[in-house]
């Protein structure tokens, strides 16, 4: 056998042409940016799925659903309902990141913030949650020590 029919071992280095080529998707990165509606499908702890126009679907992060602390994020959204989302980009296993917080105006933001009430509101509301709470407390450890009135 001669050495020169044998392919060689070591597979030829990229070339500055080859090493800049981009990568290709089966997916159009043309709506990245985007605002379209698209349904909730499912809500995690960490999130909610939801399905765009064209039959494909993302996920909006629970940091990517309000301005403000999301604790839970069925406070905020209902399966099957239509939302506004901003599309981010495509993550790493080629699903679509969305964004609601993103997706509205500075004009809708305002008027939500405005919306959420102002501080002696808040005031107000905390006071009445914390004296029920106190109340609460106290009759089930009176319940706990037999009534609390004995004589």
């Amino acid at each position: 056998m001669s050495s020169d029919t044998q392919p060689s071992a070591t597979p030829p280095t990229p070339g500055p042409a080859q090493a800049q080529a981009p990568v290709t998707t089966t997916q159009p990165t043309a709506d990245i940016g985007q605002i379209v509606e698209g349904t909730v499908v499912k809500i995690t702890n960490y999130g909610a799925f939801i399905e765009l126009p064209d039959n494909r679907s993302g996920l909006v992060h629970i940091s990517e659903i309000a301005d403000t602390f999301v604790r839970d994020v069925r406070d905020y959204l209902k399966e099957q309902t239509t939302v506004k989302v901003k599309i981010l980009g495509l993550n790493d296993k080629s699903k679509l990141d969305l964004s609601i917080r993103q997706a509205m105006s500075p004009e809708e933001r305002q008027a939500k913030h405005k919306a959420r009430g102002t501080f002696e509101e808040k005031l107000r509301a905390f006071m009445k949650q914390s004296e029920e709470r106190l109340l609460d407390l106290k009759r089930n450890t009176e319940a706990k020590r037999g009534g609390g009135r004995r004589r």
